[in-house]
């Protein structure tokens, strides 16, 4: 069971949230309709992971994502999930800056495949990344044309593309229709073309991830 906190200002979608989280056994512990109140519920409950809508009141342009970038400065431990209407890139690189680990952005229109949506936020809430595919194809395709990523070829930008999802290796073989270890030499492969060599303390597909957002 995960303890969740919801920023969303919808009424009605923030129910079907609720009632989708809570039906997965999960524990809704606080509902907020805007940043302040997002923040002040995660300092009161300290959730697992805050499901958080980039957009809400007063203006509704970026507050949720603000909030959710406070979030992450002042309760690190906390799982944050963003969901947007539309793709908007350069809100997922600003919330992945620094740090990709226990993060993730999503399209609403994902909500309506609940599987998919809630291995997201456990995901999330383990600490790992959840990135909207959609939205990765954009960022992949705006690396392409600034030539960021122009030593790995066709196949390492899939599996990369992949890795931003948050696909573990056998998700990625099965993605891909690969072998395990293809997909582990493809990794290998990214990882000496982006010079990320082997450390105890950093998380590669995490730094490879955020190299691919930032190229």
């Amino acid at each position: 069971m995960l303890r969740v906190v919801i920023a969303e200002d919808a009424a009605l979608f923030r129910a079907g949230l609720v009632r989708l989280l809570e039906d997965r056994g999960h524990q809704v512990c606080a509902e907020a309709g805007d940043g302040d109140a997002l923040l002040a519920a995660v300092a009161q409950h300290h959730p697992d992971v805050a499901v958080v809508d980039i957009r809400m009141p007063p203006t509704h342009t970026d507050e949720g994502l603000r909030a959710a970038i406070r979030l992450r400065q002042d309760h690190p431990g906390t799982g944050v999930l963003v969901l947007s209407q539309y793709i908007e890139t350069r809100y997922a690189t600003r919330l992945l800056a620094g740090d990709a680990a226990g993060v993730g952005y999503l399209l609403k229109d994902r909500v309506a495949d609940v599987a998919e949506f809630a291995d997201a936020v456990a995901r999330v809430a383990a600490g790992g990344t959840a990135l909207d595919p959609e939205v990765v194809r954009h960022l992949l395709a705006a690396s392409r044309r600034s030539g960021g990523l122009n030593p790995l070829t066709a196949r390492e930008h899939d599996v990369l593309a992949l890795m931003a999802e948050g696909r573990s290796n056998a998700g990625i073989a099965t993605a891909l229709v690969l072998s395990p270890g293809t997909v582990e030499k493809h990794v290998a492969s990214i990882f000496a073309k982006l010079g990320l060599p082997a450390s105890e303390t950093d998380n590669r597909r995490v730094l490879a991830v955020l190299h691919y957002l930032r190229s």
